[in-house]
């Protein structure tokens, strides 16, 4: 009876945390439909509070937690790993998917962005931050769990110390080397190629070594109503960290909140956090209420949480794949809106290219657009989830 009752609870552990992943994963797909489909997203930034409206705002803003959790629940996801496979298998393990993870994001995600077979344009986003997490998190986990939870803790609450450190000038070997650690910009390659460093390292590797250190709840020593103790009171610690850090416009995010016209923008300003490279607020804003949902999910049942597990369960599958769908669609609303389909042939992000100002829909289709790709690919996730867990003996299936 106690073997059965703790392998009943890890099959809920496990299952709580594919189920935040799987609405991450959701609502990740939000915010790139609406990167190639809302008219206004080509037009200006929905964070500016000069031009926004609080839908649109907050159809971006609600896209903050995805990376956030995307690579905190990977270093859990790692502790579970080596907790069942031994600290030797998951460093190599972690080792091979990070350098693995690089070579997708450089060819098959990147052209899925872009569509351009001359690779004109890289961007380095959260696959790659991903990848530098588990490269670095190999060697980590040979530490102490302590340690490694300091580690974390030091870079995430540290790291907007460094946000008026700029090295070199622009295009420089210290430039490029400094972007990669902790500063967001565009380098170029050569003559005909841009990099697009958007995750630098720090604190991305913090964030993904807290992570692990969270997968220490999900152990026997831990009763679920303990480890959702821990989890709710850690989430509202966070939350209300983040609340006052805010208020105080002193320390942890570049951009300061202001008083607006409208309260109601006023509110967002307070909202309107750093995410390149994410500040110490938004890891706060984004990582506190991801907490409490692992908190008080760990038992849910009923369909539609089945259903989003789903999506939980396949995330590189499905990431690869909802941005190769999301592109195609938008080949096909160039072609019915008159507009040749090679606007869509990219050679920089998206809503930064000029030629696309004028294109787009409401906000409204754009939220159509976004259920419709969902709704497509869940049979399709269905389908991988079900090969992928009949056919545990096929090794590459743990590297998609």
């Amino acid at each position: 009876m106690e073997n059965q009752l703790i392998i009943e609870q890890k099959t809920q552990r496990i299952e709580s945390i594919d189920l935040l992943r799987g609405i991450v994963i959701i609502i990740m797909t939000l915010d790139h439909v609406r990167d190639y489909f809302h008219a206004e997203a080509f037009l200006f930034d929905p964070t500016d509070m000069k031009q926004t409206t609080v839908p649109v705002f907050l159809t971006r803003w609600i896209t903050h937690f995805c990376a956030p959790v995307f690579v905190f629940l990977a270093g859990t996801s790692a502790f579970q790993f080596g907790n069942t496979k031994g600290r030797q298998a998951l460093s190599s393990f972690l080792l091979k998917r990070g350098i693995w993870l690089i070579l997708l994001e450089l060819t098959v995600i990147n052209f899925g962005w872009f569509s351009n077979i001359e690779f004109a344009f890289f961007a380095l986003t959260v696959i790659w931050a991903l990848a530098i997490g588990m490269i670095f998190l190999s060697f980590l986990i040979y530490l102490p769990l302590n340690w490694i939870f300091v580690f974390g803790i030091l870079l995430i609450f540290g790291h907007n110390s460094l946000d008026s450190i700029h090295l070199g000038q622009p295009g420089s070997s210290e430039a490029t080397w400094w972007s990669l650690i902790h500063e967001q910009s565009l380098v170029r390659l050569g003559s005909e190629h841009l990099v697009f460093i958007g995750y630098p390292i720090i604190p991305w590797i913090g964030v993904m070594a807290l992570g692990y250190y969270l997968g220490s709840l999900y152990t026997a020593k831990y009763s679920p109503l303990k480890r959702k103790q821990v989890l709710m009171y850690s989430g509202i610690i966070l939350t209300t960290l983040f609340i006052l850090i805010r208020f105080t416009n002193l320390y942890g995010d570049p951009s300061q909140w202001s008083v607006q016209t409208a309260f109601s923008h006023t509110m967002l300003s307070f909202l309107n956090t750093t995410k390149y490279p994410p500040s110490l607020l938004y890891l706060l804003m984004t990582l506190g209420p991801a907490l409490l949902v692992l908190a008080f999910t760990e038992n849910l049942t009923g369909k539609l949480a089945q259903e989003v597990l789903i999506f939980g369960r396949v995330p590189m599958f499905y990431y690869i794949v909802h941005i190769y769908t999301i592109h195609i669609l938008a080949f096909m609303a160039a072609a019915l809106t008159g507009r040749k389909i090679s606007d869509f042939v990219l050679s920089g992000w998206v809503t930064g290219v000029p030629e696309l100002k004028g294109y787009g829909f409401s906000l409204l289709i754009t939220y159509l657009v976004f259920a419709l790709v969902v709704i497509v690919l869940f049979p399709v996730c269905k389908w991988y989830d079900s090969y992928k867990r009949n056919n545990r003996d096929k090794w590459w299936l743990s590297y998609l």
